[in-house]
């Protein structure tokens, strides 16, 4: 079984399957993927259910956003590991289901211990979009240590302060994380902060980048120089198509190639890597170049802070 949905509801995590037979029939050190949407889905809602979108190997039609996550990372093919859509009720007001996160992240969390301990081998790898990041952000905070290996966030929908505390528990301690971001989310970033306000003041979501902590590498899609680098990393993608996109963190063509390698085998010796090469663009002291992209976060100078009615600078 290629690709298993679990849902999260008040009592816990069910699955839409036998999840232990799926879990039994595994090589030892396989690779799984947990996948987490973000919001305006919820697998209670028929005409939202997730399962039938992005999470589905074969995702509804009249959506251009349906792109299938799981057949993406060929998880349908022979020799795949196991990959498991998270489904969490993500739709409301966007501050409630913004608070519902943290106990989807929960939930996953719980699961996350019971794959652990029937068969603690896995390499676990979270990937997740927009308020999902929140969701696999906040089960990291809750778990032991080794239990995720890795995370793929993509135009991921929290603070940057919540991202610190989560990876300096005992369940991020050694996880390594790619942050895919874009300037292309800026908007959406924008609508995140005025409606969701950070704990602290000063405080950005994930967007502004975390490049001095260890095991974490941001990502600038929108950045030709960062595109460059991938593509002598021999993973080529386009350049934005248009100025405001939520979700070209996935739909952008040959991302898909990169998290396919980030989740597999040789995901744990790809990041250091991609951080090296990303790294070789900052600015040196004393050069006068000004960054751009990675580690460059320039907030909007038109963005109303919705705490205090100053321009953000």
């Amino acid at each position: 079984m290629a690709l298993l949905s679990v849902d999260a509801g008040k009592a816990g995590w069910t699955a839409r399957g036998d999840l232990g037979a799926a879990l039994a029939v595994l090589p030892r050190g396989a690779a799984l993927t947990v996948m987490v949407h973000g919001f305006r889905f919820s697998p209670f809602e028929p005409a939202h259910d997730p399962h039938g979108h992005i999470l589905s190997l074969a995702p509804r039609r009249d959506c251009w956003k349906a792109a299938s996550w799981p057949r993406h990372l060929h998880l349908d093919r022979p020799g795949a590991g196991l990959g498991i859509g998270f489904g969490w009720h993500a739709r409301g007001r966007l501050d409630r289901v913004a608070a519902r996160a943290f106990d989807a992240g929960e939930t996953l969390a719980g699961l996350i211990r019971a794959l652990n301990a029937a068969r603690p081998d896995l390499s676990v790898t979270l990937m997740a979009h927009s308020l999902g990041a929140r969701v696999a952000l906040a089960a990291v905070a809750e778990l032991p240590a080794r239990h995720v290996d890795r995370m793929i966030l993509m135009s991921g929908a929290e603070y940057r302060d919540r991202a610190r505390a989560a990876l300096a528990g005992p369940g991020g301690r050694g996880v390594q994380v790619l942050n895919v971001t874009s300037g292309e989310n800026a908007a959406f970033d924008a609508l995140f902060r005025l409606c969701v306000p950070a704990p602290r003041l000063g405080d950005w979501p994930l967007s502004a980048g975390l490049r001095r902590l260890p095991g974490w590498t941001d990502l600038r899609i929108d950045c030709p120089r960062q595109r460059a680098a991938l593509r002598r990393m021999g993973f080529p993608t386009r350049p934005p198509a248009t100025r405001v996109c939520h979700w070209s963190t996935y739909l952008r063509p040959g991302l898909f190639r990169l998290y396919r390698a980030v989740s597999g085998p040789e995901g744990a010796a790809l990041l250091p890597r991609l951080e090296a090469a990303l790294d070789d663009l900052r600015p040196r002291p004393g050069t006068g170049d000004r960054p751009r992209g990675r580690g460059s976060f320039q907030p909007p100078r038109i963005l109303q802070d919705a705490q205090t009615g100053t321009i953000c600078r």
